[in-house]
């Protein structure tokens, strides 16, 4: 089932680059998803918690959509004319850096999906045949310190690429070219925006300082902002769950073992199915960054 959309209803005021109707026949949607984007960009920034799967799948369908029309535009006889005449190979190669980087951020993304879903599934066998044991959590832990390292890392990268996007003066520029270029990196912009909120998916805490002395249940319940707003997703919550259990298993921890794993279990089970869902729109998403730099690339040899 399609997530709901968090565009519904909003005001967009975001800055319009104003696509003239001759560069592409669909200028006018293009503008519209731009705006969208932007409109949840700002959404995801102002809640507590980082955004749930949900949202960020919204994100990576919106991103996949404006890719497509960028391919289309690439491809149309104006730009290669254009590309051709003026012979700026620069643009093309400043767009093939951005790849580069885009496409790490979407590996290292589909890397942290699968090996997430691996564990999850393993906690999940545990639980269903004898419980989880001390090893189980440890592992657990461990990956998930290892994949917050990697996101910071990544999230790093995407930061050097947006502070460069934009830095090459648009002179000497036809009108075509200079709105194509711009496109292109409102798009990346864009693009970097989503990979960034979907990489801090990842990297929620929830380990044992969050709600260091209370119980499993009381921890859960204690998920909400006094507005009512969440401030964990389904990793943080699985974290925090995960390390209730590490606390009762070393005897520092009370109440019903029992409900604790029910708990732990309904918790895996959500971020299961969230993982899924976002492994497929990661993968499409690699598809398309992959297909955009091929058609770049097929612009030098022209």
């Amino acid at each position: 089932m399609a997530a709901p959309s968090p565009f519904h209803g909003s005001k967009c005021t975001a800055r319009s680059i104003s696509l003239p109707t001759r560069l592409h026949p669909h200028s006018l949607r293009i503008e519209a998803e731009l705006n969208k984007l932007k409109t949840w960009e700002a959404s995801c920034s102002s809640i507590v918690a980082p955004p749930g799967a949900e949202t960020i799948q919204v994100g990576l369908a919106g991103v996949m959509e404006l890719y497509n029309y960028v391919q289309e535009i690439i491809h149309s006889p104006l730009t290669r004319q254009a590309l051709l005449r003026h012979q700026h190979r620069k643009l093309v190669d400043e767009a093939l850096d951005w790849s580069v980087t885009l496409l790490d951020a979407c590996g290292t993304a589909k890397d942290i999906l699968s090996m997430t879903k691996g564990y999850v599934q393993i906690l999940q066998s545990a639980l269903r045949r004898k419980g989880l044991d001390s090893s189980n959590i440890s592992s657990y832990i461990s990956f998930r310190k290892k994949a917050k390292k990697d996101v910071t890392k990544c999230i790093g990268s995407l930061q050097k690429m947006e502070s460069k996007l934009g830095y090459s003066p648009l002179l000497n520029l036809d009108h075509h070219l200079m709105v194509v270029v711009r496109l292109l990196r409102e798009v990346s912009s864009i693009a970097i925006s989503t990979f960034r909120t979907l990489l801090q998916f990842f990297s929620m805490p929830g380990g044992r300082k969050m709600f260091d002395g209370l119980s499993l249940i009381t921890k859960l319940v204690s998920m909400n902002s006094g507005k009512g707003e969440k401030i964990l997703n389904e990793v943080g919550s699985v974290d925090v769950a995960i390390h209730s259990l590490q606390e009762q298993l070393r005897g520092g921890g009370g109440g019903d073992g029992k409900v604790e794993l029910g708990v732990v279990q309904r918790r895996l089970e959500t971020l299961n199915v969230s993982v899924e869902g976002l492994e497929a729109g990661v993968d499409c998403m690699y598809r398309c960054l992959v297909q955009n730099r091929v058609s770049l690339l097929n612009l030098l040899t022209q």
